[in-house]
């Protein structure tokens, strides 16, 4: 029998993160499968000695499961998808963990300077800059679709989901426009049912907790 799933993020943030926070990647998931959850919080401002023994940044997400608590939507995402149709095994497994990797390391830390720059700093000229280095490796990704609808094996998988979700900030601030075919498998992603129940669960929570 699974184990009670409770999903752990913040209590409260900003009016510029709701939409963004990472917790979103996991409720997402959660629809996909068909993961029955519940939400716990811990406090944006003012964070326990709990949170950090749990989360050893003070970061979220986080998920208990049973006696497991596991941080990193990465890690929780391989984890949850586990056993289901969106981490295949075999060598299209291994795929799957790849395009996960490459998600968090190859192209999500190459738009944060982006992001940084344009969102926070609000530094047009910055923003200019980072912005070559994010397109060279938007395009490189591109390139690696090759015209297919997904990354692997041309069917939905969690490597999509992360993809598709990293993506969404350089698409909403147009670093997509010259990139069509992974604008269009952005959005292919963002059609699917189970993200628009997750965003809004997502944004209900925010809403909840007030301006």
């Amino acid at each position: 029998m699974t184990d009670p799933l409770v999903l752990v993020t913040y209590d409260w943030v900003p009016e510029m993160p709701r939409g963004n926070v990472r917790d979103l990647r996991v409720r997402w998931l959660c629809e996909e499968i068909g993961r029955p959850y519940r939400v716990e919080t811990v406090p944006l401002r003012g964070k326990t000695p709990e949170h950090f023994r749990q989360q050893p940044f003070g970061q979220v997400p986080f998920i208990r499961e049973g006696d497991l608590v596991l941080f990193e939507s990465g890690a929780i995402l391989l984890h949850l998808a586990k056993g289901t149709p969106l981490l295949p095994e075999g060598d299209d497994g291994a795929r799957v963990l790849q395009w996960v990797i490459a998600a968090l390391n190859s192209i999500e830390t190459w738009t944060l300077p982006w992001q940084i720059a344009k969102l926070f700093r609000k530094d047009e000229a910055e923003a200019e800059q980072a912005a070559k280095l994010a397109l060279q490796r938007l395009e490189q990704l591109q390139t690696a679709l090759d015209g297919r609808d997904w990354m692997v094996a041309d069917r939905f998988t969690v490597a999509d989901l992360l993809l598709a979700e990293v993506l969404r900030i350089p698409a909403a601030h147009g670093l997509l426009e010259h990139l069509p075919a992974l604008r269009a498998y952005h959005d292919r992603a963002l059609a699917r049912p189970a993200f628009g129940k997750a965003l809004a669960d997502h944004m209900a929570h925010w809403q909840a907790a007030g301006p």
